[in-house]
């Protein structure tokens, strides 16, 4: 019953920036952690950030510096804005969400993935 829905990916040249968002919607008690993972052509999908209820964040070494990942908990939204954007970037963008849902007066937690998003970078 939850969804996450992402928006912002798109064509941007080296050097430039791109805004992603992911809103949450559905049957939600709470959510805890939410972050970003990619997939790049030929690669395993990887950790881009994540960022707890409270604010706390870690970032993949490969982007410290460019990328901040924020949130909205009154909109059950998580952003990555990507600045100073690599050809090395281009990759699906996959929001993630450990989402509490409520069942049968029980919260149980389960992990969401969202679409994808296409990023791409090149001139």
């Amino acid at each position: 019953q939850v969804q996450l829905v992402e928006s912002g990916g798109g064509l941007v040249q080296p050097g430039g920036s791109l805004r992603l968002s992911c809103a949450a919607s559905g049957s939600i008690a709470r959510i805890n952690d939410m972050g970003w993972y990619r997939q790049a052509p030929g690669k395993q999908r990887e950790l881009v950030a994540r960022i707890t209820s409270s604010g706390r964040t870690n970032y993949a070494d490969s982007v410290k510096g460019r990328f901040t990942i924020s949130r909205d908990n009154a909109k059950n939204t998580v952003y990555l804005q990507m600045n100073s954007l690599k050809p090395e970037d281009t990759a699906v963008y996959y929001c993630n969400a450990d989402v509490f849902v409520l069942v049968d007066s029980r919260w149980y937690g389960n992990n969401y993935w969202g679409q994808g998003t296409q990023v791409t970078v090149s001139s």
